[in-house]
């Protein structure tokens, strides 16, 4: 495979107010986002030059960088015309865009209250993966042994780079065993979500269920499968779902910026077959995002 690193391409990235050359976007080594995780970020999409929910997803940055104890130094609107302009420039129609703010240099130590908080913004290409035949064999999902913490134990609320590690090491982990993702469980043993997107089953009862985002992102897709699964005529139920419950779902799918609308055959020994309401969900959910 051959992989274009992301520090080595061609383009620009919106650094601090500024358009600069994609390669001398560059921050120092001694940077507190680094080394302590004081780091948000938003994964957003554009489908046919128009950013998906780009205001909801500037307000979930903004709300993650307070979790952080730290403020943008821009307004909304500066932000989301800044990723216009930033797409704009691009070229790109279809395309993910990844705006992210951080602590610097200035204090190399856990206090960082006079460190300057930088925000930059990146986009690069990403087709919208609608291959139905391929999208509808589903993907596998090993179940992890790293938990999702509980709101005491870190800023779950908050879409910060620190919380992706054991999703890192969670997928790792799946991959190694033959499994394409992983569903992680909550500090209470409840199902969660996947190691970036959350998770809907279609049970016996006809209607959907997904887990209460008490301890994990409520996404920003999640919220807007469910509104749309809602005018579908689906009943939605989100409840605190049990392991042994998987054995009466009859479809599963994922949901995210990145997953879309993602469905899946495999959950740990739990087999699914993607059907009819996943096509139909799928289908309704690329109308949504290009509507």
């Amino acid at each position: 495979m051959n992989i274009v690193p992301f520090d080595d391409r061609d383009g620009h990235i919106w650094y601090n107010g500024e358009m600069v050359d994609w390669r001398n976007a560059k921050t120092h080594v001694l940077s507190h986002g680094l080394h302590y995780a004081s780091l948000v970020f938003e994964g957003e999409r554009a489908y046919d030059s128009k950013i998906f929910e780009s205001r909801k997803h500037t307000e979930r940055l903004r709300l993650s960088a307070q979790y952080l104890d730290f403020d943008l130094p821009y307004t909304d609107d500066e932000i989301i015309a800044a990723k216009e302009a930033l797409l704009a420039k691009s070229g790109l129609k279809d395309a993910y865009i990844r705006p992210f703010a951080w602590r610097g240099s200035e204090m190399m130590a856990v206090s960082a209250q006079n460190t300057k908080i930088h925000v930059a913004i990146a986009c690069w290409e990403w087709p919208s993966m609608f291959d139905m035949d391929a999208k509808m064999k589903g993907i596998t999902l090993d179940v992890s042994e790293w938990a999702r913490p509980s709101p005491q134990s870190a800023p779950v609320h908050s879409k910060a780079a620190g919380l992706y590690m054991i999703c890192t090491l969670s997928k790792h982990a799946a991959e190694r065993k033959g499994f394409q993702d992983a569903l992680m469980l909550d500090y209470r043993g409840y199902v969660a979500e996947a190691t970036g997107a959350n998770i809907f089953f279609l049970m016996e009862d006809g209607k959907i269920h997904t887990p209460i985002a008490d301890c994990f992102l409520n996404g920003i897709t999640r919220k807007a499968v469910i509104g749309m699964v809602k005018d579908m005529g689906y009943e939605v139920v989100e409840r605190h779902i049990m392991p042994d419950d998987l054995a009466q779902a009859k479809e599963c799918f994922l949901t995210g910026t990145a997953a879309e609308i993602t469905p899946v055959s495999q959950i740990g020994d739990h087999h699914m077959n993607p059907g009819s309401d996943c096509r139909n969900i799928v289908e309704q959910y690329a109308k949504l995002v290009r509507g």
